[in-house]
């Protein structure tokens, strides 16, 4: 994974956060080239909906491009570890790879929580190396969540 992918999903979580969104970016990748298809960020808010998650409409804008709905021979970047349904999406997806930022021990399910990915009913095991960039990904989460307590 190249330092442009994660330029690119970091500025996408840097964009959520100034939106109000929690500050979540991914980017979709062919595994050999490193060429970015898609890229979101989380638009829960924005979309009002609790589907809108980054991976999620990353995969789907990665599907669209490709007019596939398996991503074999691409990866994802996302800043935060995965939650279940994330997780979930990306095996459905068969992406090669999940690279992820920060970890998330509260919602997390890839290192955390069920860990989807290597729970015996997961039907696609993909290849997880997380912890990329985690302290600045980590400190965008953190100072996100120190706003919202005190506007509440």
């Amino acid at each position: 994974m190249n330092d442009m992918i994660f330029k690119t999903a970091f500025a996408l979580a840097q964009e959520a956060f100034a939106a109000d969104e929690v500050p979540v970016g991914a980017v979709v990748f062919n595994t050999s080239t490193g060429e970015i298809i898609a890229a979101e960020r989380n638009r829960t808010e924005e979309y009002q909906s609790p589907l809108a998650h980054a991976e999620i409409l990353a995969i789907h804008a990665a599907c669209a491009t490709t007019r596939q709905k398996r991503l074999t021979g691409y990866s994802l970047f996302v800043t935060l570890e995965p939650c279940t349904m994330c997780a979930g999406a990306i095996a459905w997806a068969r992406l090669d790879a999940l690279y992820f930022g920060a970890y998330d021990p509260k919602t997390g399910a890839v290192e955390q929580g069920p860990c989807v990915f290597t729970h015996p009913q997961t039907h696609h095991k993909i290849t997880v190396h997380g912890g990329f960039h985690a302290d600045e990904c980590g400190l965008l989460m953190t100072r996100f969540f120190q706003q919202k307590r005190k506007k509440d």
